[in-house]
């Protein structure tokens, strides 16, 4: 999994020398800190301070889950990029150019989605054409017109429950959702596209960490939500390009299949550990791939692609450059 450690069992992780420890059922695997960046904890795993400072002093972030394989926290080491003038101009920013900024967020989701869908429609799935009229037809025209934040969350959401909508027009009938359900996920998609968000806002949280802005100060999303809210602005754009492409891929090639891959009970459904790890190596897949950079003329792959996000939000505070966020079909 590159510089990504996913922790799928019930154990005690510690420090070694200068390596890592998982310890489960009496039995202890070596992790090289070298190249760990960033641990993914899915089960009940037990750690100590000794640890903590380790992985601080090494910079490795540790994302936590609950039982429901939702977000529950991330261990966030020590600061490693500060810049006191970055952080007064983020808040500038915010107080004066936050709708400019939430509007780009919003009108790159619909870009990304409709790249999604005409992936279909070129495919002879001719149904998805209503959604992809909507897009260009009314919905960029309504995000301009939009006169504040509120109501552009609004117009986001009717995006992705029209996205949704489409679903049914290219995936099996036993991968159909009629609404998005988070905690519990009540059904297999659901249950997909909770863990894949929450997947890469982990990856976001660490492309940022990696920048010099504010984790806290956001522009769609309110920065008093209690999360690190800026990661959520910025995976916002790259749902429809991993996520999703992530999951119509493993439904449509039969990789998961609903009788095999969840546990399903009376109020929540949930991937299983085989599904689970399924979906892990597809989704690690599809962060490490690269495609041709147009400006910057080398390959690129959508790990880096989050952190050039990053970069170009601060060119756009430092600088008042227009905020425009990855283009599946531009490819930047």
């Amino acid at each position: 999994m590159g510089s990504t450690r996913y922790i799928t069992s019930m154990g005690e992780l510690t420090r070694k020398d200068n390596s890592l420890c998982f310890r489960k059922e009496g039995k202890n695997i070596y992790i090289p800190i070298a190249n760990t960046k960033e641990i993914y904890c899915l089960n009940e795993v037990s750690i100590n301070t000794k640890l903590l400072d380790f992985l601080s002093r090494n910079h490795v972030i540790v994302h936590f889950f609950n039982y429901h394989e939702g977000y529950s926290g991330t261990f966030y080491p020590r600061e490693q990029y500060m810049s006191g003038r970055l952080l007064v101009k983020q808040v500038e920013t915010f107080q004066n150019h936050r709708s400019d900024i939430a509007k780009a967020i919003v009108k790159g989701i619909g870009e990304n989605i409709y790249e999604a869908l005409y992936h279909y429609y070129k495919h002879d799935k001719k149904e998805v054409i209503e959604t992809l009229h909507w897009i260009r037809k009314e919905f960029y025209e309504k995000v301009q017109c939009v006169g504040n934040v509120k109501t552009l969350m609004t117009l986001e959401g009717e995006l992705w429950s029209r996205f949704y909508a489409s679903f049914q027009y290219f995936l099996p009938e036993d991968f159909m959702m009629n609404k998005r359900v988070r905690r519990p996920p009540n059904n297999p998609m659901n249950a997909m596209v909770s863990f894949g968000n929450t997947l890469l806002y982990g990856k976001t949280i660490a492309a940022i960490y990696q920048t010099h802005l504010d984790q806290r100060i956001s522009f769609l999303h309110e920065p008093s939500e209690g999360r690190f809210s800026l990661s959520l602005d910025l995976s916002e754009v790259f749902k429809p390009v991993i996520v999703f492409r992530t999951i119509f891929d493993l439904v449509n090639n039969r990789k998961i299949q609903v009788a095999k891959h969840f546990d399903k009970k009376v109020n929540y459904c949930l991937l299983n550990d085989e599904g689970r790890n399924i979906f892990i190596q597809a989704f690690e897949g599809r962060m490490e791939s690269v495609f041709q950079h147009p400006v910057l003329k080398r390959k690129v792959s959508y790990r880096t692609a989050i952190k050039l996000d990053g970069y170009k939000l601060i060119k756009c505070i430092l600088e008042g450059k227009e905020f425009v966020p990855f283009s599946l079909k531009e490819g930047m």
